[in-house]
């Protein structure tokens, strides 16, 4: 069965972009644009793997998405950084955004080995 992620971003074409590289490595992907929808999407469908919140959404909305979705989803999240952040607490995992889609396949492959655990 393939694992399902619940991809997140202020930029429409970084979430395009992102589903595809995320659905060629063998992912189920569900794309949110935006706070609203991402939780709308969490209120409807409660079985993701996976959360991964782009590097377009600033920190503090990364932080208040997170609490508003705890409450239906549960999945691990994972939060690409912009070169310098610094991971929100609330990510079990990050990966920078300049590291490229190699990289990013590799954090979500590590995260859901480790989530599994």
């Amino acid at each position: 069965m393939k694992k399902r992620i619940l991809s997140i971003s202020y930029d429409p074409s970084l979430l395009q972009t992102r589903h595809w590289i995320l659905e060629q490595a063998g992912y189920e992907v569900s794309s949110a644009f935006g706070f609203a929808e991402a939780v709308e999407v969490c209120q409807t469908r409660h079985d993701f793997d996976l959360v991964l919140m782009g590097h377009s959404m600033p920190q503090k909305d990364k932080m208040a998405l997170f609490e508003a979705l705890r409450a239906n989803c549960k999945a691990p999240l994972l939060s690409i950084l912009r070169h310098g952040d610094s991971p929100i607490p609330q990510a079990e995992y990050a990966v920078e955004a300049n590291d490229g889609p190699d990289a990013l396949v590799e954090a979500v492959d590590n995260a859901l080995l480790t989530s599994e655990k």
